[in-house]
């Protein structure tokens, strides 16, 4: 019984858990699940290192959340929850280890020195083994967490005041808070604006702090060396006077609030100006990296000088230039030419730029001459000249000329002359002089002569529309321009080359051609002589092509050349025919039938040949067939058949009589002709039609239809073995000739002139018959196409009596 007890509660155990929920250093809150069966919970505590009597509390079934209080601090408890019936049996229980939190912490101490930051203090709490600080200022919440009994809030406003707390912490949890205390950020920083108007005052500016009623302010030199000054106002501003020049200070600032306590230092390290340099001295130098004229300045040190400007200042006070060095010297360079200059120098340092020193005079040397400008004023003649220059006495000018000989010209005017030749190239340079030096370089100018005219010119090539121009390269010359004109026109030919070619003249033209050299810079000698040239003739134009007889044609052009001979050239697969004249017109004859020519012209003149002119086709009538056949197809159907013709693409042929007529056309070698007429002349002609519609007609030998087939035809019984073959003839006087056909016999008869009827022997009864009934034509042929007719001969010999066979009627007779 009791091993059955024990199982039952191990099972019920694992259906009842429970949770610690909260925990203070005098009371441990646990959370349990709810329980079927449960009349109360009972919930105890039971220190594990101090002996006595657990402590516990019963709640009924509706509670699932307990407190157990009155426990001591940091310390370790059994903590049980027990289901009990309503007897007080226990049907399930569940258990756990738990440390209540330390002691609330004491004597809380808070103090600010920084404007960001509260330090805080209290007493050692046992058992503790740490700390969580907070402070809090309306929503805002700062917490820090420390080992020690005092420690440091970071990260708070300026000026502002918190509500400090204190939590002592172990395994268990925090404690509760501690008393809060009310503690006031000090005042921030401000923020200092200083600057030294001269070398001997640094002026500070403070940024105002909010809450401030006064700022403190101190400076000393920052090598430590002198007297510390310090001021207390309410003002954000201070000057500090009779201070030495460029020396460094430190300055130090704070502001104080209502109750005079100071807020966050501030420090800023300021420069005062330097004084002016002295002693300012300017030569004339020349520039060891550029080879150019400068000014040589020199100068005493500035006590805290970090550079040096010095500043050239024409008399009429324009800056003109300056130098900048760390040293007591600089450079000037280039100079300005033709100025006079008082020279001044300038000391700066970080606090800004000093007074100007007394300032020395210098001059400069004269400006390089402008507006140079050189003229041509006649062939062989050039005439320098240009602007005068201030402070000059007097010029030079050097002309070059490209293949090295060198003249120069020196005057106190303003111009020079010197002769020239064509296609040269002159360098001219010029330069002011007085008694500090020579001028800088000016501008080298340069000038260059007309290129020479053309020598050797001739004409290499002539035709119709181009000619071809070669001569000797000449000195200065860059480019050609050759130039053809007639009365109405101008062609030009540009080209580096000694050769040029002028196309798309006009034909058999007298041109007047000149070459003209040309260069860059002066453009065209137009001096140059010009020489007439006459193109090749014109290419003739074909106005007409009138065929005078079938292999002959006549050819007309426009006649538009002076002195010139025609060839004309009809050609083609056939081979070339041709004829000439000096006129406007000329006959080729022997032309083939069914060829296709081209037809053009060629003009001749003593200047030579012109392009052909444009072709125009030329097609002669076809050709007629070699051979012409008729054959007979049926009675009234004929096949025409003939050779193919050279130069055609399709045929008509006719057949014609007086009856009527018969027509095909077609692009084959043989047509059917329909609709003819037995026993009837016909004439007989073909055309031959080329692709564009030349037609030859062509007529043959007469055609005479065949014999009409007869009609009627019957058989009728002669005798035992004998019968008698009767038609009607249709149309004409024919002869005709009968075949009777068996299996067992074939019979044929003819008959004379006008004879309807034919009689055969020998024929037995019986027998199934095939008759034909012929006409003969005039030449003796037999025509092929009558009908063939079925009989049977039937062996009764009854007079007038039928015999069908396969649905045909035949009437037999017996002889009377």
């Amino acid at each position: 019984m009791l091993r059955l007890y024990r199982t039952l509660m191990s099972s019920a155990n694992r259906d009842f858990t429970m949770t610690i929920f909260t925990v203070t250093s005098r009371s441990i809150s646990a959370r349990w699940s709810r329980y079927v069966g449960a009349h109360s919970y009972r919930i105890s505590a039971n220190s594990v290192a101090v002996m006595g009597q657990p402590a516990f509390v019963i709640f009924n079934n509706r509670f699932v959340l307990g407190t157990i209080t009155s426990l001591l601090p940091a310390t370790l408890y059994n903590v049980k929850i027990e289901v009990l019936d309503g007897n007080g049996n226990v049907l399930a229980e569940d258990q756990t280890q738990q440390v209540t939190t330390p002691d609330i912490p004491l004597n809380i101490k808070a103090y600010s020195k920084t404007s960001s930051s509260i330090t805080v203090n209290w007493s050692t709490v046992p058992k503790a083994t740490g700390y969580v600080l907070k402070a809090k200022s309306g929503s805002s919440v700062i917490e820090t967490v420390v080992n020690d009994s005092s420690g440091t809030l970071t990260g708070l406003q300026p000026y502002t005041l918190y509500t400090i707390s204190v939590q002592s912490s172990n395994a268990g949890g925090n404690s509760q808070p501690s008393l809060p205390v009310e503690t006031r950020t000090v005042l921030a920083a401000p923020v200092i604006h200083s600057t030294s108007p001269n070398f001997k005052t640094i002026i500070v500016n403070l940024e105002p702090v909010s809450h401030a009623v006064k700022y403190s302010f101190i400076i000393i030199r920052s090598d430590a060396v002198g007297n510390k000054i310090k001021k207390t106002i309410t003002s954000t501003n201070v000057s500090f006077t009779d201070l030495e020049p460029g020396t460094w200070y430190t300055i130090k600032a704070h502001a104080l609030d209502a109750n005079g306590i100071p807020g966050d230092d501030k420090i800023k390290e300021q420069i005062t100006r330097p004084q002016a340099p002295q002693s300012v001295r300017a030569v004339l130098t020349t520039d060891s990296l550029s080879t150019t004229l400068g000014v040589f300045v020199t100068w005493n040190a500035s006590e805290g000088s970090t550079n040096y400007l010095a500043i050239p200042i024409e008399k009429s006070r324009n800056v003109v230039q300056n130098c900048t060095s760390r040293s007591t010297s600089c450079i000037i360079s280039p100079v300005p030419c033709g100025i006079q200059y008082n020279v001044t120098v300038v000391a700066f340092n970080d606090a800004g730029p000093s007074d100007a020193a007394k300032p020395t005079e210098f001059m400069s040397i004269p400006c390089s001459p402008s507006d140079i400008t050189i003229w041509e004023i006649d062939s062989g003649n050039l005439t320098v000249s240009w602007s005068p220059s201030h402070l000059t006495d007097y010029y030079t000018a050097f002309v070059k000329r490209d293949d090295g000989l060198e003249v120069m010209c020196n005057t106190s005017l303003t111009s020079c002359s010197f002769q020239s030749e064509c296609g040269f190239i002159y360098f001219i340079s010029v330069f002011s002089y007085n008694k500090v030096g020579q001028s800088p370089p000016g501008n080298v100018l340069n000038y260059t002569t007309a290129p020479c005219c053309p020598t050797h010119v001739k004409a290499v090539f002539v035709s119709s529309d181009t000619i071809e121009m070669k001569w000797n390269p000449v000195r200065g010359a860059e480019m050609y321009e050759t130039k053809a004109q007639d009365a109405s026109s101008v062609v030009f030919c540009n080209d580096t080359s000694t050769l040029c070619t002028l196309s798309g003249l006009k034909c058999n033209t007298i041109y007047n051609i000149t070459i003209y050299s040309y260069s860059d810079i002066r453009g065209f000698n137009f001096s140059c002589q010009k020489r007439s040239i006459i193109t090749g003739p014109c290419s003739p134009s074909i106005l007409n092509i009138t065929k005078v007889s079938p292999s002959t044609i006549n050819v007309t052009w426009q006649q538009n050349n002076h002195d010139a001979v025609y060839k004309v050239f009809a050609f083609g697969k056939a081979g070339v025919r041709s004829c000439n004249s000096s006129g406007s017109s000329c006959e080729i004859n022997d032309l083939p039938c069914g060829a296709i020519f081209s037809v053009s012209a060629v003009a001749t003149t003593p200047e030579g040949k012109s392009l052909p002119s444009y072709s125009l086709p030329l097609e002669t009538v076809p050709c007629c067939p070699d051979s012409f056949s008729v054959t007979q197809i049926t009675q009234s159907m004929t096949n025409v058949s003939w050779t193919e013709a050279i130069g055609a693409q399709s045929y008509t042929t006719v057949l014609e009589s007086s009856k009527g007529q018969a027509k095909c056309h077609t692009g084959e070698n043989h047509c059917l002709l329909g609709c003819i007429t037995c026993s009837t002349n016909y004439t007989v002609s073909l055309s031959a039609i080329s692709e564009t519609g030349l037609t030859s007609v062509c007529n043959y030998k007469g055609y005479s239809s065949s014999g009409c087939c007869p009609s009627a035809i019957k058989l009728y019984r002669l005798g035992s073995n004998a019968l008698r073959v009767y038609w009607h003839a249709t149309a004409g006087s024919v002869n005709y000739i009968v075949n009777v056909t068996s299996n067992n016999a074939n019979f044929t008869c003819s008959t004379v002139l006008w004879e309807t009827y034919c009689d055969i022997t020998g024929v037995y009864c019986g027998d199934i018959y095939m008759v034909t009934v012929s006409p003969v034509s005039t030449d003796g042929s037999i025509v092929t196409f009558c009908p063939m007719k079925m009989y049977s001969v039937s062996c009764s010999m009854n007079s007038g009596a039928m015999v069908i066979y396969r649905g045909r009627r035949s009437l037999f007779y017996n002889e009377a």
